[in-house]
C-alpha cells in the first residue's frame, strides 16, 4: 500500500494525525527527516505554514466554495488542512522542485483526496490538482488558468531572491483577472529576519500591492516547532 511504502522509505517519515479537530478530521503526512534534503526545504512542515493552516480552520468562509492557488505547497500541510476543512471548490496545489511535487502527490493521495482527471473521485470532495508552477518562468496565460480566486503561501519568505520572485508572480496573477475581481492573497512567514520581511513590504509597495496584516489567532492547534513570531499578510493585487 501507500502507507507501507511511505514506511519503508528511508528519508520519510509519517506524521499521523498533526491534525485533529472535535469533528475527527485528521490530516497524515509524509515528510523528510532531514531539514535539507534533495537539495530543497520543501519536503518539510514549517510553522508559518501550521499556522496559516490554523488561520485558515478558523477562517473557512475565505476559502468555501473558492478555487485556490497554493504557491510553494511543500509537503502539502496547509493545503490538506483547508481541503478537509475549510470546503473549498477547488484546490492547486504548486511547486517547482520535482521531489517536492512527488512527494505532495502522495500526501494528496494518502489523505483520501483524488488528483484530477478521477471520475472515481468523491463528488463532496475539492477538485484537486498538482502543478509545476515555477515563479521565474510563469506566465499569465499559465497563471491564469488556474482561475484563482484565493492566492496563499507559507514560509517563503527565506531569502532575498525568492522574495523577488514571489513578488514579481504576484504582479502576474494581478494581472490574470483584470475587469474582475482579483483574487484574495495570504502570505504567511515567521519572523526570523526583520530585514527579509521588510524587504517583502518594501517590494509589495514599489509594485503598487497594498497589504495589511490579519489578527493574530492562537497558536494551539498544532505542535509548533518554534516560538518565534509569526505573522500572515492579506495583499491587495
Amino acid at each position: 500500500s501507500l502507507e507501507e511504502k511511505l514506511r519503508n522509505s528511508s528519508d520519510s517519515e509519517l506524521l499521523l494525525g498533526i491534525l485533529q479537530k472535535p469533528s475527527g478530521d485528521s490530516v497524515t503526512l509524509s515528510e523528510s527527516t532531514a531539514i535539507v534534503s534533495h537539495g530543497t526545504t520543501g519536503l518539510v512542515t514549517w510553522d508559518a505554514a501550521l499556522y496559516l493552516a490554523e488561520w485558515a480552520i478558523e477562517n473557512p468562509a475565505a476559502f468555501t466554495d473558492r478555487t485556490v492557488l497554493e504557491l510553494g505547497s511543500g509537503a502539502g500541510l496547509t493545503g490538506l488542512a483547508i481541503c478537509k476543512t475549510c470546503h473549498p471548490r477547488a484546490y492547486v496545489f504548486s511547486d517547482c522542485h520535482s521531489r517536492v511535487l512527488e512527494q505532495l502527490r502522495g500526501n494528496i493521495l494518502l489523505n483520501g483526496l483524488s488528483l484530477e482527471p478521477d471520475i472515481t473521485a468523491n463528488p463532496e470532495s475539492p477538485r484537486v490538482a498538482v502543478a509545476h508552477l515555477d515563479w521565474d518562468v510563469a506566465t499569465v496565460p499559465q497563471l491564469s488558468a488556474f482561475h484563482p480566486d484565493v492566492v496563499i503561501a507559507a514560509d517563503v519568505l527565506y531569502c532575498p531572491e525568492t522574495i523577488l520572485s514571489l513578488v514579481r508572480v504576484l504582479r502576474r496573477l494581478s494581472a490574470c483577472r483584470r475587469g474582475q475581481r482579483a483574487p484574495d492573497v495570504y502570505v504567511a512567514f515567521t519572523v526570523r529576519n526583520p530585514e527579509t520581511c521588510r524587504l517583502f513590504t518594501t517590494e509589495l509597495g514599489r509594485v503598487g500591492i497594498r497589504w495589511e496584516v490579519a489578527p493574530p489567532h492562537r497558536q494551539q492547534l498544532f505542535p509548533y516547532e518554534e516560538r518565534s513570531e509569526m505573522a500572515i499578510l492579506q495583499l491587495v493585487l
